[in-house]
């Protein structure tokens, strides 16, 4: 079984969606794909994505990033964690699963998790530039630090019998120093809304070898502190420049 991971392939792109669609249905069929979030906040596409997925390996793993929690044009008596539980029920009804997955001595573990500002405090430019603060809404009283701690106690401990390697992933970034350092002021900016320490912590914590991460839609590879960190985002259309347009083998890392 070789394990691929990609993130970010918004398929409300055409473009992206027709790059999931010329998929082979025949090269992954023994095969695990890890999916880091950013689909889709339309539920009907993220199924479609999913079950297209399914169809093509034998493993899909995933967890939502923040566009899947966006509630856009819905209800407004629902709010983000409504719209996750929504989430959880899709992916589980396509076949993809939200839980850790152990064989022949490697261990994979989704991490959950959100932004809580222990990258920095956010500037007023990025409060008025971020979605999702306009697409996301929380029950009263909810700061993003109340949704990170709320997301990462989800996480659940596997069990580590006979594991040889770990793999850990997870939608948002577990450091700031993951971001490479040609990265500019002007989007720097962004800092606050990347990730959190939390998932560093959880990651350590499980003693993992190589993290999968999305969100940034900088595709890099880097070893911190012991633990290979990667990160391998479809992206936008027009990001090639610092995304890639092609799954990633990432078991013989």
């Amino acid at each position: 079984m070789r394990v691929f991971a990609v993130s970010d392939v918004h398929i409300d792109y055409q473009v992206n969606a027709d790059w999931i669609r010329a998929l082979s249905r025949l090269d992954y069929r023994d095969d695990l794909l890890i999916l880091a979030g950013d689909v889709s906040h339309r539920l009907p596409d993220l199924a479609w994505c999913l079950d297209e997925l399914v169809a093509r390996f034998k493993h899909v793993l995933f967890v939502p990033g923040n566009h899947e929690l966006w509630v856009l044009g819905e209800d407004s008596r629902r709010n983000s964690l409504d719209k996750f539980a929504d989430v959880v029920d899709v992916a589980r009804s396509s076949g993809a699963s939200l839980q850790p997955f152990f064989q022949d001595g490697l261990l994979i573990a989704p991490l959950l998790g959100w932004y809580d500002y222990s990258f920095g405090e956010p500037s007023e430019e990025l409060l008025t530039i971020w979605m999702d603060y306009r697409a996301c809404r929380w029950p009263q009283d909810f700061q993003p630090a109340d949704v990170a701690a709320h997301f990462t106690a989800m996480n659940r401990s596997p069990a580590r019998q006979d594991v040889r390697r770990l793999i850990t992933f997870s939608h948002f970034l577990p450091r700031i120093d993951l971001i490479p350092a040609y990265v500019s002021s002007r989007h720097r900016v962004l800092d606050p809304v990347l990730g959190s320490v939390l998932l560093e912590r959880q990651l350590r914590e499980l003693e993992a070898n190589i993290h999968v991460y999305g969100h940034s839609h900088i595709n890099r590879r880097v070893q911190l502190d012991g633990v290979t960190y990667v990160n391998n985002a479809l992206g936008y259309p027009g990001e090639s420049g610092i995304a890639a347009r092609q799954l990633l083998r990432i078991d013989e890392l």
